[in-house]
């Protein structure tokens, strides 16, 4: 009673003197890095500078072999002891592993039973949070995807959906108290299968409650599933694209969120995907806006800012810019080439939307395609950093 009592107490005070109660902090905005280790050689983890505006660095990739973690990348242990120093300089660095990746497989089987999945994940905790003791402060997981849409040769059944919740669990169970699970999740809607739903491969809300933080892969929306030349991560629903409207209104950034929203993950747990990199189609004919929504005959990667810089550079391409989209694509009319890409511009405009709908962030695939200014990685950051 005297606790009571006490409590009524302080509780008039507040009201009589106008004091208010300190509300609790904000969680750490999101500024996420996924690196890969085939960059190794050229965009070495040293060579990241320690005033980086990187929250969260995420290593790819692990895979899985015969039911348990590898990493077969032949430069892992000296960029295990580059993380580590990174996070000397860098004290508020947090480092995950991400497990997966398009076209790495396993998962379904290693997810299937309460034993295979005890053992997968004892596996990933042995390896990397044991056998690496400090490198990591968590697991990210990959699974491009469970029960359809992936790769056709990989395996994957109708229970994945669950299963993928029950192993997210068992990562929370067996790692380290205070590690961070994550999970990167697809916002394209069109993949191996056709016509793509992320919630009938994931439980959606449920993953929302379990997992940390969601990297929404918001981009791989114009791909070679498409059927015509497109952006690969337009900010907003174009009417003139021809992709059906009842699929189309979800493939772009914005009503992507929206979907997730809608099915359960927290605004604070989304961060936002943006691509370093461009997507190339090459058109039959160029059409009424420059190749855009044309039928194409073959795709290409355009890897990252410098060779998107070459092309500019190079004779017959035009730049262009959609004010719906948001997004700058280049065009060479001879050669019947299109190609969508981002730049700093279009980078930042989609980290301020991530920032105005309340999401935890942003992050980019992938770190070694910025140029050697980090101007993309910047401009990704600022609304975050200030």
């Amino acid at each position: 009673m005297l606790r009571n009592a006490l409590a009524a107490c302080a509780a008039l005070l507040l009201v009589v003197t106008g004091a208010s109660v300190p509300a609790a902090a904000a969680p750490r905005a999101v500024v996420g890095a996924y690196y890969g280790n085939w960059f190794s050689a050229s965009e070495p983890i040293s060579g990241i500078p320690s005033d980086t505006p990187i929250t969260h660095l995420f290593y790819a990739f692990s895979t899985i072999e015969d039911g348990r973690c590898v990493v077969t990348a032949p430069t892992a242990a000296e960029d295990f002891a580059d993380i580590l120093d990174l996070k000397r300089r860098k004290p508020s660095l947090k480092a995950l592993i991400s497990i997966g990746g398009w076209g790495a497989g396993g998962f379904s089987d290693a997810a299937l039973t309460p034993e295979s999945r005890r053992a997968f994940v004892a596996s990933c905790a042995e390896l990397f949070f044991e056998r690496h003791e400090g490198v990591f402060d968590g697991v990210d997981v990959d699974w491009e995807f469970p029960v359809y849409g992936g790769p056709t040769e990989i395996t994957d059944r109708p229970a994945d959906r669950r299963n993928m919740t029950h192993l997210v669990r068992e990562f929370r169970r067996q790692l380290p108290r205070g590690s961070l699970v994550t999970a990167a999740l697809p916002t394209g809607r069109l993949q191996t299968d056709g016509p793509y739903d992320p919630a009938r491969s994931f439980e959606l809300g449920a993953l929302g409650r379990e997992l940390d933080l969601v990297a929404l892969m918001t981009y791989d929306m114009g791909t070679g599933f498409s059927p015509v030349s497109t952006f690969n991560a337009p900010l907003r629903e174009v009417r003139e694209d021809p992709m059906p409207r009842a699929d189309r209104r979800w493939n772009n950034v914005a009503g992507a969120v929206d979907y997730y929203l809608r099915h359960g993950v927290p605004a604070h747990k989304l961060v936002l995907g943006t691509p370093f990199y461009g997507r190339g189609f090459q058109v039959r004919q160029e059409g009424p806006d420059h190749g855009l929504y044309q039928p194409y005959e073959s795709t290409f990667w355009v890897d990252g800012v410098e060779a998107v810089e070459r092309l500019k550079a190079s004779p017959g391409w035009r730049e262009y810019w959609h004010p719906v989209a948001r997004s700058p694509w280049l065009y060479n009319a001879a050669e019947r080439k299109f190609v969508s890409f981002e730049d700093a511009r279009s980078i930042g405009l989609r980290a301020r939307y991530a920032k105005q709908r309340g999401l935890r962030g942003a992050f980019m695939w992938e770190l070694g395609q910025d140029d050697a200014r980090h101007s993309l990685l910047t401009a990704m950051a600022r609304p975050f950093t200030g």
